[in-house]
């Protein structure tokens, strides 16, 4: 373990609030992604750090949609950790909210606003695990770099992924620290907190059908509405087969050893058989959101989102359109993808995939991982550290294919709220107390990892 005057000198009441400071000016920036307008946040934070004399590069497609990256140069013995976040958020209906989105407003100990969890929160823990270690002087045996990254929520095209095609050696790194995992969760009164290990694929496709342009007023059978009602309405019955991730087994094995007996034994038994795994997933004596996660983590997903046909109602169209956001396993390609697909829907499908990314998974037994756990051992004895496949998508797989091991891990003290039921809804907030524990204990695993 390193232990170093970095951590044991710190006044962590201040820290604490410094880093209460940093999000409420990170969330007073109109980052909305469209259009995004990310260069306000990358200046701030530029800005910021220069102050304490940490250079950075502000870098993007365009002067708007810009990205900041910052470095402190360790000794090169091992190789770099890279701290990811992204500074834009998704849209607000401010009506609806109870605090302006804007605002930063603290009340009844919570910071109210767009991106409070998604995630200027890491933005600015992050930040402050930079300034920290400058200030320290803390010798560091690996560089640790500061990504903010745009764009996030509209797929990182401008942003990490503008930055991993045009700027590598910025940002590479053997390790990453991302969001994805950190967050608490309880089960049957056992409390556990998650570190993202994997993450689905995006494999998004659009579903095609065929048939005879026609008057409305004389219907027949060669509809291409009709045909597609047909395809969509397989989908009802079917599930996709399910396949067994090592991450997905680490999950499940890691609520089970903290439960009781026969709660355990029934998890357990999911893993015994692919083919009765969603029969074991049924009789389990837990509640529903757990259940649909499982389902959900051992297969790959379809659900069909958007439908388009015709361009005048007394006009049968000749072409009826589904699109599809489609989630696959780690190990798993869209080819390998499409003959599930086919199996549910035909051999002679009409299937075009849209954007596909791959999906991605990290070794559950690593230095960083055994850190994360070491740390948080300390910070919540009571907690059982366990690796989670994450079903949507993050920056990770922008900076995967530079050979970066990616671990979700945005550490927030878990306090039984419904905070993460909030996450690009009305009125997003984090508390106070969750956030500074949060704070440092990601500086912590930073310095007990990336330290010397």
């Amino acid at each position: 373990m390193t232990t170093s005057r970095a951590t044991t000198h710190i006044d962590w009441e201040a820290a604490g609030n410094e880093v209460v400071s940093h999000l409420q000016d990170l969330l007073r920036l109109d980052t909305r992604n469209p259009p995004g307008n990310e260069i306000r946040a990358a200046q701030h934070l530029s800005a910021v750090l220069q102050r304490e004399g940490i250079d950075s590069q502000i870098i993007g497609p365009s002067p708007e949609r810009a990205s900041l990256v910052a470095r402190l140069r360790g000794n090169g013995s091992e190789p770099p950790l890279l701290l990811m976040s992204h500074t834009d958020v998704v849209a607000v209906e401010p009506e609806k909210w109870t605090h302006d989105p804007f605002a930063a407003d603290i009340a009844d100990n919570f910071i109210y606003g767009r991106g409070a969890l998604d995630m200027k929160n890491m933005v600015a823990m992050e930040l402050l695990t930079m300034l920290l270690l400058k200030r320290s002087g803390q010798p560091l045996r690996r560089d640790v770099i500061f990504m903010a990254a745009a764009d996030e929520e509209a797929g990182g095209w401008q942003g990490a992924r503008w930055v991993a095609q045009n700027y590598p050696e910025l940002i590479r790194a053997e390790y990453a620290l991302n969001e994805g995992g950190g967050n608490g969760i309880e089960i049957n009164g056992r409390r556990y907190y998650t570190v993202q290990t994997a993450e689905k694929g995006t494999a998004r496709f659009r579903l095609r059908t065929t048939g005879t342009p026609g008057h409305g007023s004389v219907p027949h059978d060669d509809n291409a509405v009709l045909k597609l009602a047909e395809l969509l309405a397989r989908l009802r019955h079917a599930r996709t087969p399910v396949h067994f991730t090592a991450s997905a087994r680490g999950y499940i094995s890691g609520i089970a050893q903290a439960q009781p007996p026969e709660i355990a034994r029934a998890l357990l038994a999911i893993l015994d058989s692919e083919v009765g795994a969603d029969a074991a997933i049924d009789a389990l004596p837990v509640e529903d959101w757990i259940k649909r996660e499982l389902r959900a983590i051992i297969r790959n997903t379809i659900a069909p989102t958007m439908l388009r046909a015709g361009a005048q109602v007394n006009v049968i169209p000749s072409l009826a359109e589904a699109t599809f956001d489609a989630r696959t396993l780690p190990g798993w390609t869209t080819d390998m993808f499409l003959k599930e697909l086919q199996a549910i829907f035909g051999e002679d499908a009409d299937i075009e995939f849209v954007q596909p990314a791959e999906p991605l998974e990290a070794d559950l037994a690593s230095p960083l991982f055994d850190v994360i756990q070491d740390v948080m051992k300390r910070h919540d004895p009571e907690a059982t550290i366990i690796p989670t496949l994450l079903t949507g998508a993050t920056d990770a797989k922008a900076v995967a294919p530079l050979g970066t091991k990616v671990y979700g891990f945005a550490p927030e003290l878990y306090t039984g709220d419904d905070g993460w039921t909030r996450v690009h809804g009305h009125d997003e907030r984090i508390r106070v107390d969750a956030l500074k524990w949060g704070a440092r204990v990601l500086y912590e695993v930073v310095t007990q990892f990336a330290g010397s």
